[in-house]
């Protein structure tokens, strides 16, 4: 996956910034709810219809996402609670983006770009959701070609790009492909139980 191997080649960088964050007496927790608010201001960007600058200012606030955890393995504050709170603001980020979408696609009349970025928030809730229902199983579950990280870059590669519709089209598709892929996976993982 993208994530583990930006996660490997970044872990020096996000060191020295975690430092410096701690320095500064910021928290892991401050950081997910400032990470939160980043995006919901960059949903109001795309809700106002400048794509190309919320496609960049996406991968801006997506780096809050790395920071949390750096930070908290930097201070010894790795906590469940932490790891849940994370993951929880996540999803809200990632619906207010795709909700910012939604909402500039209709306001200009762009139907099939609105139906996209829904289904695309649908593939996006259920890909994070087989993963966290696999684990509360105890069964690990990272696979699929479109982790949060990859869903991060294409959606901001897309925008910048001036592409909403392939990004869209991509994202719709390729998110419910990663949620298959994560069924087969923990069937497979299960197949022997009764």
């Amino acid at each position: 996956m993208v994530s583990d191997r930006l996660r490997r080649i970044f872990a020096p960088l996000l060191a020295k910034v975690a430092g410096v964050l701690d320095a500064l007496g910021l928290t892991p927790n401050a950081l997910t709810i400032i990470g939160l608010v980043l995006n919901l201001a960059v949903a109001a960007v795309l809700a106002t219809g400048h794509l190309r600058v919320g496609g960049a200012l996406v991968l801006v606030a997506s780096l809050f996402d790395g920071l949390d955890g750096a930070l908290a393995r930097h201070t010894g504050k790795v906590s469940k609670f932490g790891a849940f709170f994370d993951s929880t603001l996540d999803r809200y980020a990632e619906a207010a983006l795709f909700t910012g979408l939604v909402w500039y696609f209709t306001t200009i009349g762009a139907r099939t770009e609105a139906v996209l970025a829904v289904v695309a928030l649908f593939g996006s809730l259920a890909v994070s959701y087989t993963r966290a229902r696999a684990e509360g199983l105890g069964l690990a579950c990272s696979v699929g070609i479109l982790t949060r990280a990859e869903r991060i870059v294409v959606l901001s590669v897309g925008l910048v790009a001036g592409l909403p519709l392939i990004t869209l089209w991509v994202l719709a598709i390729l998110t419910h492909v990663t949620a298959i892929q994560r069924m087969v996976h923990v069937y497979r993982l299960t197949s022997g139980e009764q």
